[in-house]
Parts: structure tokens; C-alpha cells; sequence
């Protein structure tokens, strides 16, 4: 049944709300045939991974997918029969009246961040009656495990990836004007928050015994990288040579392009949420650079999924893994031998991603578990 759905979006951290937003509303229009309403309140940082959006225009469609600025001062419009608060947004007054005014209420859903903490099980799917009226919203919560709301992934996610020979990788960097590989490189995508130790880490990989291709997106860490090699300035596809490290900084990709970045590389530093889900999906070795919360709330976080991540991990391989994660978010200061142990199991951690990722494939995908569960209320 097609059913109208709306998405709103407060971008705080430039590109992970939004990218998860955008990929659930590709999904829900493409894949469920559902009318999508995107209403996000920052229409340039959504340009950067979506060329086609035109950050003057307050209402655009894009790829079947009603895209309209979200401005303090919220017109009136009318409610879908869906409504999705992602990240602890909170509606706009007026829509929310309006949705009290409709014959039968929207079922109301808060998409909560990802996390692999225990309690999460107990709390996916709980109402929350509004303390006013007479409205409940659910909260879902994406997850790793049964009993959460699984997590993103189209239906020919791995198909396409199965497909990405090494001719087509070939075409994709040629296409994208990405380096050519040459023999025994190590190639790394950074994408990463201000707080990781990215002059520590350059020094690092400047030093290493093979050559290292580090690709990062322009940016304030692409400017430090420079100011910290004295090249003039980062722009775009420039080339920054130093010792055996060869820096390339690339404009932002559109998602399915950094799709084929993530399958490309040899590690992916990634941030957030949307890059750290499509590193687990790319069976690649990845690190994660968590988004920093006050009082240090994110370790838990950060230990949760390394606690499930690493369960079949050999007692070495988990070492290495959990001393670069610690090193990379500040807690152990990064050093040449931290980042010499990880790369050395790079081959076995190429295997247990895999099978991370058949075991994620056990969970139904978090689109479709949204749409079951609009299903069941209306």
C-alpha cells in the first residue's frame, strides 16, 4: 500500500543525519514504492552529497523524493500518514497541531541514533504518549542484533558490490580522477571528526615501509593536513607528497560513488553513523571515529560495538583493533606500532568483516522494518 511518509532532519554534524535520511528516503521511495516528504533545515550541506539539490530552491524533487527546507518560521502543511523525527529533532509546533487535526493520527516514529548497547532491545519499539495530546510516538532504534530495527541496506547492495571487479574499480577511479594503485600500496579513505590525531597519524603513515595513498575529502582536516605539510593550500585534487605518503584531496562523493570509494581502499577511517554503517557493508578494515559526547557518554558506545564486533575476533586481532580504536578517538596516544599491528591483519580482518556482514544480513534492513511496522498500525 502506498502511504505518504515525511522525514524531518536537523543537520548537526554535517553529513551523517542527513546522509541517513537521504539513503532511508531513496529507500522507502524505490524499494516500497512509498511517497516521500524530506523537510531538512540545511539545504547546502545536503548539496555537497547530493549535487542535484539546489540549496536556493525551497521545494525540489529529486529522484521521486519531495525535498523542502525546513525554516524556523514552519509554513502549514499537511500531515503524511507517516512521520518520521530523526535524531531527536522535534517537529515544528504547527505541524504538530495539524497532525491532532487529521481523522486518523500519523503514526509517529523516532528514529533514534545507532547504537549496540544492550538496553536497546528493551527500548525499540516503546510508545511515548505526548505529555498534551493525544499523540504516541514509537521509538526505533537501529541496531546490530534481532529485537533492534536493523539497519540500512538496499536490496542490490551486495549485488553491485559483487559486480565492482577490478575493471570496474578501474573505471570508478578513473572516472572520479582518483590515483591509478601501484604495487604494494596501502590505500586509505580518511573521513574523520576535528578531535582525531591527524598530525600524529600523517607523521605515521609518512613513515611507513610501503607506499600509502590517504584520499581525503576537502574540508578543515584536508587544511590542516596541508598547513601541516606547508603546502600552499588543499584544493581540490591536489597531489601532497611527503616521504612514502601521497595525500590526494577529493571534492565530497555522492553516496553511491563513496560507496565505491569504501569498496576501493584498503582501511576507511570513517565518523558518525552513515559512513561507519556503509564501512561494515564494504568488508573492508575500518576505524571509527565516534562522534564526541560530554562526560565521555560515547565510549560506552564505542566499547558496546566492539564488544559485539569483536566476539569471534582471535585475542590478537581484537588487541590491535581496540588499540587503534582507542588511539584514534584520544584515548592512547598514536604511534607507528599501534597502526603496524592493525595493518598487519589486514587480510584476516577482510575475512571477519565478511563474516560480520552475513551476519548482519541475518536482520531484516531498517526500511523495511519501518514499513512492517506502518503496516501493522494503519
Amino acid at each position: 500500500m502506498r502511504r505518504q511518509w515525511d522525514i524531518f532532519c536537523t543537520v548537526i554534524d554535517n553529513f551523517g543525519d542527513i546522509g541517513v535520511c537521504w539513503r532511508l528516503a531513496k529507500q522507502l521511495a524505490h524499494e516500497h514504492d512509498q511517497s516521500v516528504r524530506l523537510w531538512v533545515d540545511d539545504l547546502v550541506s545536503f548539496a555537497t552529497i547530493v549535487p542535484n539539490v539546489n540549496p536556493r530552491v525551497q521545494q525540489q524533487n529529486i529522484l521521486c523524493i519531495e525535498i523542502c527546507y525546513w525554516q524556523q518560521a514552519f509554513v502549514e502543511a499537511k500531515p503524511a500518514d507517516v512521520v518520521i523525527e530523526a535524531f531527536a529533532c522535534e517537529l515544528p509546533e504547527v505541524y504538530v497541531t495539524a497532525m491532532l487535526q487529521k481523522k486518523k493520527p500519523p503514526i509517529w516514529i523516532n528514529l533514534e541514533y545507532l547504537s549496540a548497547e544492550p538496553w536497546v532491545t528493551q527500548y525499540h519499539g516503546l510508545p511515548s504518549p505526548h505529555p498534551h495530546f493525544c499523540l504516541t510516538k514509537t521509538f526505533f532504534f537501529p541496531g546490530f542484533v534481532l529485537g533492534s530495527g536493523g539497519l540500512l541496506r538496499e536490496k542490490n547492495l551486495l549485488e553491485r558490490q559483487d559486480a565492482f571487479d577490478q575493471k570496474a574499480e578501474q573505471a570508478f577511479l578513473q572516472r572520479k580522477g582518483l590515483l591509478n594503485r601501484t604495487d604494494d600500496e596501502i590505500r586509505i579513505s580518511l573521513f574523520c571528526y576535528e578531535n582525531a590525531p591527524i598530525e600524529k597519524f600523517i607523521q605515521v603513515l609518512s613513515e611507513s615501509t610501503v607506499p600509502v595513498l590517504l584520499i581525503v575529502p576537502q574540508g578543515i582536516v584536508a587544511d590542516r593536513i596541508a598547513a601541516l605539510l606547508n603546502h600552499a593550500a588543499s584544493q581540490i585534487n591536489a597531489l601532497i607528497h611527503h616521504k612514502q605518503l601521497t595525500i590526494q584531496i577529493i571534492p565530497f562523493m555522492e553516496q553511491t560513488d563513496y560507496d565505491l570509494m569504501l569498496w576501493s581502499c584498503d582501511f576507511n577511517f570513517v565518523r558518525g553513523e552513515d559512513s561507519f554503517v556503509r564501512a561494515q557493508w564494504a568488508t573492508k578494515p575500518f576505524i571509527w571515529n565516534i562522534y564526541p559526547q560530554q562526560e565521555g557518554v560515547h565510549w560506552k558506545k564505542l566499547d558496546a560495538f566492539l564488544t559485539l564486533y569483536m566476539a569471534d575476533l582471535p585475542v590478537e586481532a581484537a588487541s590491535a583493533v581496540q588499540a587503534m580504536w582507542y588511539c584514534w578517538n584520544g584515548k592512547y596516544e598514536m604511534n607507528s606500532l599501534i597502526w603496524e599491528n592493525l595493518a598487519a591483519f589486514h587480510r584476516s580482518l577482510i575475512q571477519h568483516n565478511k563474516n560480520w556482514v552475513n551476519q548482519l544480513l541475518e536482520l531484516k534492513d531498517l526500511a523495511s522494518n519501518l514499513v512492517q511496522l506502518a503496516k501493522n498500525r494503519l
